[in-house]
Parts: structure tokens; C-alpha cells; sequence
């Protein structure tokens, strides 16, 4: 016959109801009498409401990972920061990295908890495109690849070299025999570098814009057909092309086809307005959000870096071209 409502039926767990009552009403009890004495006793209650973290720096999408040259801010340049004040900047920015900096600096880097995204080594001018040189760049080029292994930085920067280096001891080199000797350099670096894990980014330079720092006439990787030969036939991939927006707008123009076209060795990109090296803002010819886009559709996930000398204020100007280029 079937039970009254207020009969002891089992629960399916071998618990009659009036059993789970007072077990639900003694935990309650449990519950009341803790927080009580939790708020008595001064202490923040057991339980808080959720509260979502609130974002912090300029970064919001993150898509572009975004670096910030030193010597562009740093010195006599730009904002005359100290390297630990632009490593401050880019941290309170949420940006990971600085670069185009020397080993020495990376202890004031590791400090603030941020990477060197592209190390020194040789300069531009005495580059790998004359044998003479050779000694000195390939010294400078392991040296860098030592550092960034023991550090756990990835990319070091390379050059081909001027074609005429008389003033420093070198000679005139043709671009076929430059190029010659580019590949043939590399190789006797590259093998290391992958053994260390460390990445060798070959920079193209523009030669049209005699100003300093903006231009390099006589520098023989000017063209960005030139740097991807030497990459393509040099076949590391430890190898790779320093993709400078800027240096190639000036040279090469279509650079969003041109992406495209050699996104399979590039390795590491700059940013900066044309002409004049300036803000990335509207006021300069390359629609950066439009370029960043297309890099990003080539699968492309290395660093970007902001290499301008800003022409006003840097912290504010740093801060407006920082979230351009956060699509």
C-alpha cells in the first residue's frame, strides 16, 4: 500500500528525508556559525563575489607582437631615455620586448621581466658581401648567438655589407659576387646557429634617403630581391629575412603583395613612418592596420618592432602608434 506523506521512505542513498533535513540544517548551522565568527574575529568572509580582473597596459587584442627598438628612444634619440626607463615604458605598456641591443644590456632587460627580441652584431657597413670582412663579422655573429643561447633570446641581426668599403679597409664588391659571398658566409655560420637555436635576420636597407639613420646609400642589400636570394639559397632556417616595412616601402613599394610574396622567410619585422622615419600615425603613406593585416593572414606570429624617431612628445606618441598597431 502506499505510504503517508510524512512516512520515513527511504532515500535512494539509504537517507530517510527527516535525516537529510537535519543534515542540510546542521551544515547551514556550520555555515552561519563560521561566518560569524569570521566577521567577529575581523576576517574577510570565505566567500567573495567574482570580480573579472581589469586589463592593464595599452595592449588589448595582442594579435601584433609588438617590440620597441632602444636606440630610437634611448641616448641622444628621441625621448633621451635611460634603457631602464624605456624597459619601465614597455613593460607598464604590456609590451615583452626591447631590442637592437648589445649582451651587456641584458641584465636590465631580464630585470623588468622582458626579452631581447633582436641582438646586435656586426654593423651595416662591413657586412658579409666581402670576404676581408668576414673574420670580423662571422666573430661578431657567434658571439651574439652565444649570448642570445645562454640568455634565451632567439634572433640576432645581420647585414650584407656596402658594396665599396675603401674607407674601412675593404674593396669594391659587384652584386653578383656580393651575393656570391653572402651565401657562402652564412654558411659557415649557420649550422651553429641552428645547433644553438638562435635565428640569424638579414636586414634590407633602403639606399635613396642620404639622411642619418634614415638612409644608406652605397649599403648593397638594398632591394628585397637581393636579401631573399641570399636566404633562399643559403636554405637554414636559421636564416631569415628582416622584413623592414619602411626600408621596403622606399625601395620596393606593394608591400602588402610583397609580404605575401616572401612570407615564408620572414623572420622578424620593423615599423616606421615614410617618409622620414617618423610616427606610424595618418600622416605618413603606409596604412599600417591594412599591412599588419596581411602579415597576419600569412600565419605570420614573430615580433614587430616600432624602430621611428618620434617627432613630438614619445611617451605620447608611443602610446597613440602602440594602440594603431594593436589590431
Amino acid at each position: 500500500m502506499p505510504q503517508s506523506p510524512n512516512s520515513e521512505a527511504p532515500h535512494p542513498a539509504g537517507l530517510s528525508r527527516r535525516g537529510l533535513m537535519k543534515s542540510a540544517m546542521g551544515l547551514a548551522a556550520m555555515g552561519v556559525a563560521g561566518l560569524s565568527r569570521s566577521l567577529f574575529a575581523g576576517e574577510p568572509p570565505r566567500l567573495v563575489p567574482f570580480r573579472r580582473p581589469e586589463r592593464t597596459g595599452l595592449i588589448r587584442r595582442g594579435r601584433i607582437r609588438q617590440a620597441l627598438a632602444a636606440w630610437c628612444y634611448t641616448g641622444e634619440n628621441g625621448a633621451k631615455w635611460t634603457l631602464d626607463q624605456l624597459c619601465q615604458f614597455t613593460k607598464q605598456s604590456g609590451i615583452t620586448a626591447v631590442e637592437v641591443l648589445d649582451p651587456k644590456d641584458f641584465p636590465t632587460v631580464k630585470a623588468h621581466g622582458l626579452v631581447c627580441s633582436l641582438t646586435n652584431s656586426h654593423m651595416f657597413v662591413k657586412g658579409m658581401n666581402q670576404r676581408g670582412h668576414w673574420d670580423e663579422c662571422l666573430g661578431k655573429i657567434r658571439s651574439a648567438i652565444d649570448a642570445n643561447a645562454a640568455a634565451g633570446f632567439r634572433n640576432v641581426i645581420t647585414f650584407t655589407g656596402f658594396s665599396d668599403t675603401r674607407k674601412e679597409g675593404g674593396g669594391i664588391v659587384s652584386p653578383e659576387e656580393g651575393l656570391r659571398n653572402c651565401v657562402e658566409g652564412y654558411r659557415k655560420i649557420v649550422g651553429y646557429a641552428e645547433k644553438k637555436k638562435v635565428t640569424l635576420c638579414l636586414e634590407q636597407l633602403n639606399s635613396r634617403d642620404p639622411a642619418e639613420m634614415k638612409g644608406h646609400p652605397g649599403y648593397q642589400g638594398d632591394h628585397l630581391d637581393f636579401c631573399i636570394e641570399i636566404v633562399r639559397k643559403v636554405g637554414s632556417p636559421s636564416l631569415k629575412l628582416l622584413f623592414d616595412i619602411y626600408h621596403v616601402s622606399i625601395m620596393d613599394g606593394d608591400v602588402i603583395r610583397r609580404i605575401g610574396q616572401c612570407s615564408e622567410w620572414i623572420g622578424h619585422v620593423h615599423m616606421a613612418g615614410t617618409p622620414g622615419r617618423n610616427e606610424i600615425g595618418s600622416d605618413q603613406e603606409i596604412n599600417y592596420p591594412a599591412v599588419l593585416t596581411a602579415l597576419l593572414k600569412t600565419g605570420y606570429r614573430g615580433y614587430c618592432a616600432h624602430e621611428w624617431l618620434p617627432t613630438r612628445n614619445a611617451e605620447e606618441s608611443l602610446t597613440e602608434m602602440i594602440r594603431l598597431v594593436d589590431i
